[in-house]
């Protein structure tokens, strides 16, 4: 079963589409999304696609990605409409004139640990040399706003004043390490965004996500609760690979994908904002014990090998505060267990 005809998933992608936001800024609009194939840039792909069909916006997507078997499978239903485009593209290249675009949302990051420990180099150049390539292709084609999707490392460790972090708090985060590869580009690629306002006037607005999860997911996804889930899907023990004590905030895909188009059409030129909720900020511990329950399994411990161990953020407390981005109107609809539930429901249903 293709993901797109599973039943609940089909529930979330109506809800987002349906939320209280200015969707008339997209109708008739030519929209660029980065990272197409990855957990937010399909779910994303999918809500555009729904109010095509059902709302009629005409708004053309264009997707980027590498992996052009991939996406194929992936977006088949939308392969050969009229309102979508897939495009084979490494972005730390400069992207080749496809003509002007109206908005710009740069989703390509390598996101786990095992990519910042096996590829630092390229988890670098897609935060720093794609969002730069991007941007000035914004600039040179007359683009009304640009997304850049940050995250919750630029915050780095909780240095023990606060209890959560607002858009302007400021961690500390070791740079000589193999691990701040991915935090410092997220900073470097955020600062680009505030120098491409100032020096060319281009719109921008930055989303920064919590950790996110969901049935997009990729299989290659090695964060812990990406990991917990593949092992509840396969109705296996829950394996920790720590004492479980870090305390985090966690999105289901379909908020972060609300938050990010929030943000895209009712955020402020120049703000960043953080997208999470309350009632998904959970420990480690405590979010194992609640997918093993699901499952009728148990959590059980194990050392993490090198690799993984060099890719872990070293970060014990991590809580976002979307205070501002309520502001705006913003709400999440899944709380943790929702999420969770839904995720392997999904893929246990289209495995």
């Amino acid at each position: 079963m293709m993901i797109q005809n599973n039943k609940i998933y089909k529930d979330d992608i109506q809800t987002i589409a349906n939320i209280n936001i200015p969707w008339n800024r997209l109708k008739n609009k030519r929209i660029l999304i980065s990272g197409a194939s990855g957990m937010i840039g399909s779910f994303l792909i999918d809500v555009i696609m729904y109010r095509n069909e059902h709302f009629n916006d005409n708004c053309t997507v264009i997707a980027l990605g590498r992996d052009i078997a991939k996406a194929q499978a992936r977006f088949s239903p939308y392969w050969d409409s009229d309102l979508f485009s897939f495009i084979s593209h490494d972005i730390n290249e400069p992207l080749s004139d496809i003509g002007n675009i109206d908005f710009i949302i740069h989703a390509a990051s390598n996101t786990h640990p095992v990519a910042y420990a096996t590829d630092p180099v390229g988890t670098m150049t897609t935060n720093i040399m794609g969002t730069y390539n991007l941007l000035n292709y914004a600039v040179k084609h007359k683009t009304e706003r640009f997304l850049f999707t940050s995250s919750v490392e630029v915050y780095g460790e909780n240095r023990g004043d606060v209890e959560k972090f607002d858009e302007s708090y400021c961690g500390y985060i070791d740079c000589n390490t193999l691990r701040a590869g991915y935090p410092e580009s997220k900073r470097a690629g955020e600062a680009l965004c505030q120098a491409f306002i100032k020096q060319y006037g281009l719109d921008v607005v930055i989303g920064r996500l919590s950790r996110t999860y969901g049935p997009t997911m990729l299989k290659t996804d090695t964060k812990a609760i990406s990991q917990f889930i593949k092992r509840g899907v396969e109705k296996k023990d829950v394996v920790l690979k720590s004492e479980g004590t870090q305390f985090y905030s966690y999105s289901y895909v379909a908020d972060a994908v609300s938050g990010v188009l929030t943000i895209l059409l009712k955020g402020e030129c120049g703000q960043a904002y953080n997208i999470s909720d309350q009632a998904s900020d959970i420990t480690l511990k405590e979010l194992a014990k609640i997918i093993a329950e699901f499952v009728g399994k148990d959590v059980v411990f194990e050392l993490p090998d090198e690799t993984e161990k060099a890719g872990y953020s070293k970060a014990t407390k991590a809580v976002l505060d979307s205070t501002k981005l309520q502001k705006l109107g913003w709400e999440s609809k899944y709380d943790i267990k929702d999420g969770i539930s839904r995720t392997i429901e999904i893929l246990s249903q289209i495995k």
